[in-house]
């Protein structure tokens, strides 16, 4: 009877907090963070690309507000995600690089680790995990798997290689594999290859379970994760034929004269945008879309893996530099944000955010509590288009593992500071006010910020044993 009275307390304690503690007064919204994979600042219309079609995304834009620069948690993957999920930056999150099969217990959360899913469905939100994770795999690192971190339902990759094949012979529902038909070359033991015989794409799984999720939850408030795989590259068909773009079809691009992979890439991400549209037309069906906070974005920079042409498409933009790149093009991404009612439309602001600014975010939306220990400055006073009372970041932080240790900062939004391969090595300071192709380095004429900078970047990480300073071995000559 005790035991019943407290579940009782707790389901009318988090009934309180979505329906009284919200900052509406009367209902907090339901929240869908979309993620594209590998996809570029340059790579949508409404960013200025000219080649690839991408209607969807761009009428998003219209009917909402547009980031100039928003930032990913890293230039990779898994500790971008880690970034996401922790509200903590680069230097303090719990993964901070691709272990992959290396080291898979550096490349998983653990039970101590606060995720925003954590904190949601403690508010009483239903939770779901839709496409890629990558931070907890089954056998190897059990302590990140979604359902240990605040979801209720996962559906999709645990492991980041077997995501790289678009035509999976297998995905997870939960902790339960669940088998396609999709004839495979294994690559490794993680599920990874490619399709021989390729029936069914993961991505297109992904949008109807991400509706599904949806209409089953309407009547209450949720958070879903759509974790889009796509326009990642499938990186072991690239090495093997040459070629990681790998489609059903080519799309609207099926008749252009370019190459296969060219064809393949474009078609991703003409892809990526159809099942944007898929989503936001069921809400407004659905009746929620005045009640529903979408964000897309993107995981890091553009790709070079599928053997396409980057000349082509221009995936930074005006940026310089790409995925594995601490330079703008590395981190700085698209960013769309629609609420129809309180997102103005047709909007951009250039609010200086990163996808730790999400917990803050989500917390602040839903009456939750903020944990105190967050690297997370809520951007709702944006959203509802009040900058007077937007908080801003002095300094944000990111760094890299392979290839040696590099940091990157960026200081009131403006000034920012690379270090390349060795903790010792001096700074590279770049104006992005003047200077957002990061062309010239102007450390010796500013000398003043450039201290305060390099004096930032020493102490701005924590010390992880799983992600040490490593510094470069040079090479022999």
């Amino acid at each position: 009877m005790r035991r019943a009275i407290v579940s009782l307390n707790r389901v009318w304690i988090a009934l309180c907090t979505v329906l009284v503690c919200s900052p509406m007064g009367w209902a907090a919204p339901n929240l869908i963070w979309i993620m594209a994979d590998d996809l570029g600042y340059g790579d949508l219309g409404c960013y200025g690309q000219k080649v690839i079609q991408t209607p969807r995304l761009d009428q998003m834009a219209r009917e909402g507000l547009r980031f100039t620069q928003f930032y990913a948690g890293a230039t990779v993957c898994a500790p971008s995600r880690s970034v996401l999920m922790t509200g903590q930056h680069h230097g303090h999150t719990r993964v901070r690089g691709n272990a992959g099969t290396v080291n898979p217990k550096a490349q998983a959360l653990r039970p101590e680790d606060l995720t925003v899913a954590k904190t949601l469905q403690s508010a009483g939100y239903r939770t779901a995990l839709v496409g890629k994770w990558g931070l907890g795999d089954i056998g190897l690192a059990e302590s990140g798997l979604p359902r240990k971190q605040g979801f209720e339902y996962f559906f999709g990759y645990l492991n980041q290689h077997h995501a790289h094949n678009h035509f999976p012979s297998f995905l997870w529902r939960n902790e339960e594999r669940v088998p396609l038909p999709n004839v495979i070359t294994a690559v490794g033991e993680t599920g990874a290859g490619y399709a021989t015989e390729a029936k069914i794409y993961a991505d297109d799984l992904f949008v109807d379970e991400a509706i599904k999720f949806v209409n089953q939850n309407k009547n209450q408030p949720f958070f879903l994760y759509w974790s889009m795989v796509i326009p990642h590259a499938n990186n072991e068909r690239n090495r093997d034929l040459k070629d990681g773009a790998h489609v059903p079809d080519y799309g609207p691009y099926a008749t252009q004269n370019w190459p296969n992979q060219d064809k393949g890439q474009a078609a991703m991400i003409t892809r990526l945008d159809t099942n944007v549209g898929k989503m936001l037309d069921e809400l407004r069906r659905l009746g929620l879309a005045e009640n529903t906070v979408v964000i897309f974005t993107s995981d890091n920079g553009p790709h070079n893996e599928s053997n396409h042409n980057l000349s082509r498409f221009q995936p930074a933009g005006p940026l310089t530099g790409i995925k594995r790149s601490l330079t703008e093009g590395g981190i700085r991404v698209p960013c769309i944000a629609w609420w129809p009612g309180t997102v103005a439309a047709a909007k951009q602001s250039d609010h200086v955010a990163y996808h730790g600014d999400w917990f803050a975010t989500a917390c602040e939306l839903t009456g939750a509590a903020k944990p105190s220990d967050l690297d997370s400055i809520s951007f709702a006073a944006t959203l509802r288009s009040n900058p007077a009372a937007q908080a801003k970041h002095e300094f944000l932080y990111w760094e890299f593992h392979e290839r040696g240790f590099s940091q990157a900062a960026l200081y009131q939004g403006r000034w920012k500071a690379i270090r390349e391969r060795n903790p010792e090595a001096p700074i590279a300071l770049y104006d992005l006010h003047s200077d957002i192709g990061e062309k010239l380095d102007i450390s010796s004429s500013n000398s003043i910020i450039a201290r305060k900078l390099d004096d930032y970047l020493k102490s701005a990480r924590s010390e992880s044993a799983d992600w040490p300073i490593r510094t470069e071995v040079p090479k022999k000559k």
